[in-house]
């Protein structure tokens, strides 16, 4: 039988309310979601690590219970901040990562002393930098109200597109991501419609663009890092997770056989990624 959430809000460093549902018991580890997808869809995840920690799976700020309109001002430091917010009210010092949530987490570590270990999914991280005019494109697409477009735009620009939705032209391609949001397809789980959901990715798309400036920056974090991969993830997925790792002395590197970039979401395979993330975060857990 699963065991219940409740939900939980606080405020970050600018006013935003950042909610989160909370579930099991023991020591604490916050969930940062991935773009284009809301807490619940961590709902297998959480429960799978329920038996031993008590889990807080965050909304990221322009989503669900933390809604705020995307600004062109917005910063990477804004998502640590949020964070931050929760770590200190619930006296917890792990964090775990998705993709764009990785990067999140990965700056967390770099910038705040309370976190003491981290855990993180493929982050997103461009040997040849990331399609800043894609990105624009796909901006101004939510901008005008064309979210097929920007649909179609963001799996193109992030690299994760299906390869026949590539190999389309773009009309057909369109045609069919289109069809998904009139469908109101829910993704991975989450309760929020993909529809309500994709404005939000600018916020993803500016953090993986700024963290990909200086990727340098989370070499030798100084504290224990798991770096989790699939096999069938992008190859650049998996090539930034092996990279992350080698440059930092006290990660480790788990590469899961038949996962992909969804793994650790309802509609992916949780369960091998939280059997890593357990073993890693009971091994010489720190006393608190």
């Amino acid at each position: 039988m699963a065991s219940p959430s409740t939900t939980g809000s606080v405020r970050s460093a600018d006013g935003t309310a950042i909610g989160y549902l909370r579930r099991g018991n023991g020591p604490g580890v916050v969930l940062v979601q991935g773009a284009m997808a809301d807490a619940r869809a961590y709902d297998r995840f959480a429960e799978l690590l329920s038996g031993s920690f008590t889990v807080f799976s965050a909304d990221r700020r322009g989503r669900a219970s933390s809604p705020r309109p995307y600004g062109q001002d917005h910063d990477l430091a804004r998502d640590v901040e949020d964070i931050d917010a929760i770590l200190r009210t619930t006296g917890t010092s792990t964090v775990f990562g998705l993709s764009s949530g990785a990067v999140i987490t990965l700056e967390a570590a770099k910038t705040l002393p309370r976190i003491e270990r981290a855990v993180v999914f493929e982050p997103p991280f461009y040997d040849h930098g990331i399609d800043r005019a894609g990105i624009a494109r796909l901006g101004q697409e939510i901008e005008r109200g064309d979210l097929p477009s920007a649909l179609l735009d963001a799996l193109l620009t992030a690299g994760t597109a299906p390869a026949p939705l590539r190999r389309l032209p773009r009309p057909i391609a369109r045609l069919l991501t289109g069809a998904l949001l009139a469908l109101h397809v829910r993704t991975s789980g989450s309760a929020t419609s993909l529809r309500d959901l994709l404005p939000g990715v600018r916020y993803d798309f500016h953090d993986v663009s700024q963290a990909n400036e200086h990727p340098e920056r989370y070499q030798d974090l100084e504290k224990p890092l798991l770096v989790i991969s699939g096999t069938k993830s992008p190859a650049f997925l998996q090539h930034a997770a092996r990279t992350l790792a080698a440059r930092n002395p006290r990660a480790e590197l788990v590469e899961l056989p038949g996962l992909g970039h969804d793994g650790p979401w309802n509609s992916g395979r949780p369960g091998p990624v939280a059997e890593a993330t357990l073993r890693f975060l009971t091994q010489d857990q720190p006393h608190r």
